[in-house]
């Protein structure tokens, strides 16, 4: 359904008594088999879901305000409400509400609510009680009619009774005239008995009545009746501060009539609801909800006719931009914007959408980097305000703005870099600017709000655009405050090692905590961009110069940024930390802390307690290795003893592995290398290599088999020990060859270093020359481990143990490389 008459927006009432935006769609009463009944439906207009499905009751009482609102209840604390963009689309509704119900169309509600109290009685009700016998409007009548409107508060059908009675009559404007009356005769106890019919009426919570209350022609006498308040000596002046304080300031001439009018009555029923009326009780929380709405509306439709006006936000703009405009009227403009956009957030999401990036067309994010920037504070902080719901609706606007600027300007005029500069120079003793900055400065560098689906640079850039332009502007307060002094030499542990410029103004104090809050967040939500800062700066060591700050609350965060650090188990920090002695000055502050049992204490326990349990190797053995004659007294905590266990617990565990690789080392194998020639061995020296080839290949080859394992065992014994006798006698000739050696396995030219082709070259040079017996040696070593792992596998007689030494060579050819080439 596309015409714009039953087109809608959904409004639910939360618990907060305020109007939640459900969407907008297309209206239509429709029969329902499901619902068995007439039913008002609404449906989106983005993708045609349901908004709304709910059934016309012919008991529910529905309301028309405004000419364009529909507001009814379905439950006790569930109330709905239908804004047309349209009067022709609410009329055509509530006509099928009334036609449902039975009622006529020029009515403004269709049923009277009854009460659970009432119900009962509803039977019996004479057909009189339909109506409300007013008073006439006197002067003498005033406390009657006081009495009446106090006395049906309590009731919601005669609330909804006296509200039709006053409508009908045109009673509110005969009250107000006698109100003028007793003004200028000083009638003192009638403008107190005004004051109480004027708030029970407000009371009502009738938008039809509010409508005349409030119209230009009243509205300032229903505030001169709510002045004269009977708890009080005096009557406030509230009328006098409206017309004369409260002026109002069009910083650009609005042509508009309505609007003029609709913000000048928003304004003024603003202060009646926050200023003027008291807060309401437990039992009157309720009578003013329909006067929430009644402002929420209007700030809706200014917003939405402001932002149609392109020619007057454009001037707006441009006024405020310019350097000739003065500087009372850039402030003016200033807080308009910021007014402005406070009456966005009235706005459904689609038009909030569209009046943000209206926004930032114009030229919102430079406009504010030119006014974040001037000396009055006043300005600074609207802009600051303006800044901040910018970065609530899209973080990504931001980023995107400020990643454009290094092209155009100085990295010192990035607005980035101006807001970190109003964090560290605001001058409020409590930073309350600073926290909000702080707070806006995360929003913006939060991975978790950057859009990887529709942009997956958009963290690797604007992270590293950051880290390039801005991280120093942010860090510089920071490295300023922890100069070290550097004639100071190592200490004693348990004495200040680093004589720093340890901040001891509160205000530097509570700013560094800030700056320390939002790096221990990069720690945590940032990876190699910190803690390549980190290491580049040695900014841990800067920053844990403030344990010795005299504000614990700062050391507490130093503390927290080294147990962030600690916290990802990264073994670049850890040798960063353990390279540069970083658990000194957080052992000096828990030595210097003593025995008192404060936050302090704790937060260092646990991290040491955090050490230990996750069993980081690293850092255990540096902090028992240097500071456990420092710890070891304490025992209070189990923690430091806990440290040395487990410390002690990994060197016997790197004792017990150098142990068995000694032992795997002094295996039988190589103890058998070391055994005396016997005599038949040096009679196949004299045999040619062919015919040794054979006699050592061929028992290896035959000797897999268990079945042929009796048969050569004795020809396998022969052929080792040839071989061994031929290797240790006839060396040089064998070395030249090269081919004899390898023939069994290939792992003796890893044993050497080399593969089998470059021992063949290496060896044939020195062939000619005679070796000396300590060469002889190291030649014959490889050839002797060969032989004995061919024979061991020849001796196998089960599979396991053959698989065991294919492991046993493995594991020590490294340790046999250096000693054979040395």
């Amino acid at each position: 359904m596309s015409d714009t008459r039953r087109r809608v927006k959904v409004y639910t009432l939360n618990e907060d008594r305020q109007w939640d935006d459900r969407g907008t769609g297309h209206v239509s009463a429709t029969y329902v088999d499901r619902l068995k009944g007439v039913s008002l439906l609404v449906r989106a207009e983005s993708d045609g879901s349901l908004l709304l499905e709910s059934k016309i009751s012919p008991n529910t009482a529905y309301q028309k305000q405004q000419d364009t609102l529909i507001v009814w209840s379905e439950a006790e604390n569930y109330d709905l409400a239908l804004s047309f963009q349209e009067k022709a689309g609410c009329d055509e509704i509530w006509e099928k509400i009334c036609q449902v119900q039975g009622k006529d169309p020029t009515v403004e509600i269709t049923q009277d609510p009854i009460d659970e109290s009432e119900e009962e009685h509803v039977e019996e009700m004479p057909e009189t009680s339909h109506l409300v016998d007013l008073p006439p409007c006197e002067l003498n009548k005033l406390e009657e009619i006081a009495d009446l409107v106090t006395s049906v508060l309590s009731s919601p059908i005669r609330r909804e009774k006296l509200a039709l009675a006053l409508m009908n009559e045109g009673y509110i404007k005969k009250l107000l005239q006698l109100f003028q009356v007793c003004e200028q005769m000083g009638n003192t106890e009638g403008l107190h008995h005004l004051y109480e019919i004027i708030r029970g009426v407000l009371f009502l919570n009738k938008a039809a009545l509010f409508e005349v209350m409030f119209s230009d022609d009243c509205i300032m006498d229903v505030v001169g009746c709510l002045e004269y308040d009977p708890s009080l000596v005096q009557p406030k002046k509230h009328r006098e501060f409206l017309t004369k304080t409260a002026k109002f300031k069009e910083v650009i001439p609005i042509t508009d009539s309505e609007l003029r009018q609709k913000i000048h009555q928003t304004y003024r029923v603003q202060y009646i609801q926050d200023i003027i009326l008291p807060t309401p009780s437990v039992f009157e929380e309720n009578f003013l909800s329909t006067l929430t709405s009644f402002i929420f509306f209007n700030k809706v439709e200014i917003v939405s006719m402001l932002q149609e006006d392109e020619k007057f936000l454009s001037e707006v703009f441009a006024q405020l931009t310019d350097e000739a405009t003065e500087d009372v009227k850039r402030r003016e403009l200033v807080n308009f914007f910021k007014e402005f956009c406070a009456f966005s957030q009235t706005l459904q999401p689609q038009n909030r959408d569209a009046f943000f990036k209206t926004l930032a067309n114009l030229g919102i994010l430079p406009a504010l980097e030119i006014v974040m920037g001037m000396d009055d504070l006043q300005v600074r902080a609207a802009a600051t305000d303006i800044f901040s719901y910018l970065v609530e609706f899209s973080p990504s606007m931001v980023r995107e703005f400020v990643m454009q600027e290094p092209q155009q300007n100085e990295d010192d005029i990035l607005l980035i870099n101006v807001v970190i500069k109003q964090m560290i120079c605001d001058t409020d003793p409590e930073l309350g600017g600073a926290v909000q900055l702080m707070g806006l400065l995360r929003t913006l560098i939060d991975p978790e709000n950057m859009l990887a689906p529709t942009n997956k640079t958009e963290k690797t850039e604007f992270l590293s655009f950051f880290y390039k332009y801005c991280m120093h502007v942010l860090t510089a307060p920071l490295l300023a405050n922890t100069a070290e002094e550097k004639n100071v030499k190592d200490a004693v542990v348990g004495s200040p090692k680093i004589s720093a410029v340890c901040p001891d103004n509160f205000q530097t104090a509570q700013l560094l905590a800030l700056i320390l809050e939002l790096l221990t967040f990069c720690v945590e939500h940032h990876t190699y961009h910190i803690k390549n800062y980190i290491m580049n700066k040695d900014l841990l060591r800067r920053v844990l110069v403030l344990m010795n700050s005299k504000h614990t609350f700062l050391a507490l965060c130093a503390l927290r940024f080294m147990r962030r650090i600690i916290g990802l188990k990264d073994e670049f920090y850890n040798r960063y930390i353990i390279k540069g002695n970083l658990f000194e000055p957080v052992i000096n502050a828990l030595l210097d802390n003593g025995t008192r049992y404060n936050l302090l204490n704790s937060a260092i326990i646990e991290l040491f307690e955090f050490i230990k349990v996750e069993d980081i190797k690293s850092l255990i053995a540096h902090i028992v290795d240097n500071f456990y004659k420092a710890l070891e007294s304490i025992e209070y905590v189990q923690t430091f003893k806990g440290l040395k266990t487990r410390y002690e617990q990994e060197k016997d565990r790197q004792s017990q592995r150098l142990n068995s690789t000694f032992s795997a080392l002094c295996h039988d194998r190589y103890r058998r290398d070391a055994r005396s020639l016997e005599d038949d061995e040096e009679t196949w020296f004299n045999e040619d290599d062919d015919e040794e080839g054979e006699a050592v290949v061929l028992p290896v080859e035959k000797s897999k088999p268990e079945d042929d394992f009796s048969d050569n065992y004795g020809k396998f014994i022969e052929a080792k020990k040839v071989k061994e006798s031929e290797d240790k006698e006839n060396l040089p000739k064998r070395t030249s060859s090269g081919s004899f050696k390898f023939t069994f396995t290939h792992s003796a030219g890893a044993g050497n270093g080399a593969n089998g082709a470059s021992s063949k070259s290496s060896g044939s040079p020195t062939s000619p020359g005679s070796p000396t017996s300590s060469s002889a040696k190291l030649a014959a070593a490889p050839a002797a481990a060969v032989t004995k792992q061919a024979g061991l596998v020849g001796l196998v007689d089960y599979p396991d143990d053959e698989e065991e030494e294919e492991e046993d060579e493995e594991e020590e050819s490294p340790r046999k490389r250096p000693r054979l080439g040395s």
